[in-house]
């Protein structure tokens, strides 16, 4: 049976002499793996249409364990834009490899997922924002998405309204005195700020800000990461923080 979809490719690998395995995000699928036939031999219909970053429009055929790519026709070629900076590029595979992750079982829709990486590719793309302020926009998005909204205002355990000093990953955002445990950080009051807007795309208050509040805040939200997620993304360390 055929079906259409759009997707973005998050990874691929090689599959025997000339194939490869590519992992998606699809829109109405989740996260799909198929399988592109020949597409590593230099006579290949849409070998350069499956690269990781490329927005593609596919049709796919379902089979018991892979799906296989019979058509790909490219909708946005992300890699050209981030292929040429260094900083962008490696933020870019932060995201790549975070959509990955959150969305761990095969074929359960995800759009909102899918809707967020695309955004946050295409941001990435247009150099209006740092590339580290537009990823840690996005993760804290997805990972809200999925679940782990991160409280910057509330206490996140007790609710009392803020603004609160201290944060903690393992609590799920800035806690009150009350509620305080050990190991807690306490950023600055811009930090926490500049958190909230992240999360909530406030770009006035994001590209105003401090580097030393945007420095604060970046490893407030690796850690974030690093607690949902249990294991630290490989691709982070290569993103300047």
């Amino acid at each position: 049976m055929l079906y259409r979809d759009e997707a973005i490719v998050l990874r691929t690998h090689k599959l025997g002499e000339a194939d490869r395995i590519i992992t998606l995000l699809t829109r109405s699928h989740g996260r799909v793996r198929a399988v592109a036939r020949g597409v590593r031999r230099t006579t290949s219909r849409f070998g350069s249409r499956l690269e990781p970053f490329t927005h593609v429009d596919l049709q796919l055929a379902e089979g018991r364990n892979l799906d296989t790519i019979t058509q790909a026709e490219t909708l946005t070629p992300f890699s050209k834009g981030l292929g040429l900076d260094y900083d962008r590029y490696t933020a870019g595979t932060v995201m790549l490899e975070t959509a990955d992750r959150l969305v761990p079982v095969e074929r359960e829709p995800a759009v909102q997922q899918f809707l967020l990486l695309v955004g946050g590719l295409r941001a990435m793309v247009a150099e209006e924002h740092g590339p580290g302020q537009v990823l840690d926009s996005y993760l804290l998005r997805s990972l809200a998405v999925a679940g782990w909204a991160p409280s910057f205002d509330h206490c996140a355990r007790c609710g009392l309204e803020g603004p609160h000093r201290w944060f903690n990953p393992s609590m799920g955002g800035v806690i009150c005195t009350t509620c305080r445990v050990p190991g807690s950080a306490s950023p600055a009051p811009e930090t926490i700020a500049l958190l909230g807007a992240l999360l909530a795309g406030d770009w006035p208050v994001v590209d105003g800000a401090h580097p030393r509040q945007l420095k604060e805040a970046s490893g407030l939200v690796a850690a974030y990461l690093a607690w949902h997620l249990e294991r630290g993304l490989k691709s982070l360390a290569y993103v300047e923080r």
